[in-house]
């Protein structure tokens, strides 16, 4: 069984990212831009709408104040700066979701932060207590076998253990860079066969050749990248040909 996801929502004012209204048809699970590295008010309301009308899952996107960067650019904040922007970015998703009478499930943190936590630990557990001080029902979405996986469950929250569809790895588990050249993987039906093998098998190939060891509780795919739309509804496709069913709650959610 397994989570599909996508980070949707970035749209910001007259500037538009992605297709949402289309790969919502395909996903279990939507992370929403909180207005930092983008979406706003408007848009988190649009895309909470959608996300309900069609039963999918909705969780915090929060990122580091960089529009500009896209939340794609490393900043060097303090802990306790980095728990009161996660904090805060969950509460204007979660208010926008009362508003429309829908629950939060999950939280994921996007570009830098999200890497940043990958790796550092004390980054890593600013952003759990955070999640944890909010809503311990929350999930935390982490890179597989990541920092951020250790610190939410040392936490005492449910941690979904992420793969990408469509980004290559390092031999230590982590994604490689996007400033390198193989960041990205532009075959679709490479990468569909990189996703069953991570979920069947629990294994991926790194940039060096060799297998690497990864669980696959849940599978990102970008909604902002041109062939997101098309990539989605094949991967989807894919699952269920492999009898790979697509997972319909986080325990109580």
């Amino acid at each position: 069984m397994i989570d599909l996801n996508s980070d949707l929502g970035e749209s910001y004012g007259a500037f538009k990212v992605g297709n949402d209204h289309e790969v919502l048809k395909y996903i279990s699970s939507a992370n929403i831009a909180c207005g930092y590295h983008a979406g706003d008010h408007n848009v988190m309301f649009e895309t909470v709408r959608l996300a309900k009308k069609h039963g999918v899952r909705i969780g915090a996107h929060p990122g580091f104040p960089d529009l500009a960067g896209f939340g794609r650019r490393e900043m060097k904040l303090t802990p306790r700066e980095i728990y009161h922007l996660t904090v805060y970015q969950i509460g204007a998703l979660n208010s926008v979701c009362k508003a429309c009478d829908v629950s939060l499930s999950h939280v994921k943190p996007h570009g830098a932060l999200y890497n940043m936590a990958a790796k550092d630990h004390i980054i890593a557990a600013a952003i759990a207590e955070a999640v944890a001080d909010f809503d311990s029902s929350l999930v935390l979405y982490g890179l597989a076998s990541s920092k951020l996986v250790v610190a939410a469950r040392e936490k005492g929250l449910m941690a979904a253990e992420e793969v990408f569809a469509d980004r290559t790895y390092q031999p230590d588990g982590t994604l490689t860079s996007r400033q390198e050249k193989n960041a990205m993987i532009h075959d679709p039906l490479l990468a569909i066969k990189r996703v069953v093998r991570m979920v069947k098998e629990s294994k991926v190939e790194a940039v060096d050749g060799m297998d690497i060891a990864i669980k696959a509780d849940t599978i990102c795919v970008h909604g902002d990248e041109p062939q997101a739309l098309e990539f989605v509804a094949a991967l989807q496709t894919a699952l269920k040909n492999e009898n790979i069913p697509i997972r319909k709650s986080w325990g109580n959610k």
